[in-house]
């Protein structure tokens, strides 16, 4: 039986909410052993365990916070990569947006699970008594996903105007990363699009220089040992591929450890080579919800991939044979687990 091909995106902080509240309890099945380990270094450091908090009804001060966000979500993605059918389909790459990259070290098996976890959970804690700076999200497409390339650059003059900087590139999405003052004056500055700009509750200037300090932090911490060359192609946020047989250590924990924390992450870039170079059949985005789903589909419409250029194109054709499986839906997850569960009800 031919398998088909398929690139993995692990998502970073945000995409565990209201609305998905309970996914770990109702998705556990494939993973019980790791989250067990994982809410016991919990329970040791005095924290609530994962499924405490996942069983808790949702609130932003406690299931957005860093200290618990970050865990928490790659909770779920591990134990959605573990459901996936690997006799039916094969995985040819792994990406993550943000601190998704994390996770992308974990099924690469660059990073063993536990240390994974460990690394995930004192990143995402190293700032729960003083957030650095903050970020703001921002739409530069049309309702039909086209980039507006004039009010991207009205948009680049108002960051540069007070000393704020991109902080990711997520397809018809910007996230900008700055301290606070500057975060306001671009709140006010920035045309405003619907909903946009806002500002993403408990995050830090994640991907800037200002977080130099959390990277020293970080390396000091962190051994060059832990990481291991990848068994699954990973690529990074500047499109760059660490392959299994070329990648090495070192410069694997200095990217991650260093300049990931510090410099922007291009998710555009990251997927767009995964599409161009691993030619998949399918793309299957691990975690609750699909808050990822519509930068992927405007990356996709970039590309012009399987002829979509457009929004209209993207839904005609996933309505039809879906090529984006979000495992948070749960007539997609189908498609993909090897474990399927009945849908979760909400609370």
């Amino acid at each position: 039986m031919n398998r088909q091909r398929i690139v993995i995106i692990c998502p970073g902080r945000g995409s565990y909410t209201r609305e998905t509240q309970g996914y770990l309890k109702k998705y556990i099945q494939s993973s019980s052993n790791k989250i067990k380990y994982m809410d016991n270094e919990r329970n040791n450091a005095g924290l609530p365990t994962l499924t405490e908090i996942d069983s808790q009804t949702f609130k932003a001060r406690v299931h957005m916070k860093g200290e618990h966000a970050s865990t928490l979500i790659y909770a779920c993605s591990l134990i959605d990569y573990y459901s996936i059918d690997q006799s039916k389909y094969k995985i040819v790459a792994i990406i993550g947006n943000s601190m998704g990259w994390y996770s992308a070290l974990a099924f690469s098996e660059s990073l063993h699970y536990q240390k994974a976890y460990g690394l995930i959970d004192i990143m995402g804690s190293m700032m729960k008594d003083q957030i650095i700076g903050g970020q703001i999200i921002y739409s530069i497409t049309d309702d039909n996903w086209n980039i507006n390339n004039d009010l991207m650059q009205r948009c680049m003059k108002e960051i540069e105007k007070v000393g704020a900087q991109i902080s990711i590139y997520l397809g018809g999405y910007i996230v900008i990363g700055a301290e606070q003052k500057a975060l306001n004056m671009l709140l006010k500055r920035l045309p405003k699009k619907g909903n946009y700009p806002f500002q993403l509750p408990y995050h830090a200037a994640f991907h800037t220089p200002l977080l130099q300090s959390i990277s020293k932090k970080a390396k000091r911490i962190f051994s060059r040992d832990m990481f291991l060359k990848p068994q699954t192609p990973i690529i990074d946020g500047r499109g760059y591929i660490w392959s299994p047989w070329s990648t090495n250590e070192t410069d694997l924990w200095n990217y991650t450890l260093g300049h990931q924390v510090c410099n922007p992450y291009d998710f555009t870039k990251s997927l767009s080579v995964a599409i161009k170079e691993f030619s998949p059949d399918k793309i299957v985005l691990l975690g609750p919800g699909n808050t990822l789903g519509g930068a992927i589909g405007q990356i996709i419409c970039q590309l012009k991939w399987k002829n979509i250029s457009c929004k209209e194109d993207f839904v005609s054709t996933q309505n039809e044979n879906p090529f984006l499986i979000s495992m948070g839906i749960p007539n997609q997850r189908e498609i993909i687990s090897q474990f399927y569960e009945n849908p979760i009800i909400s609370s």
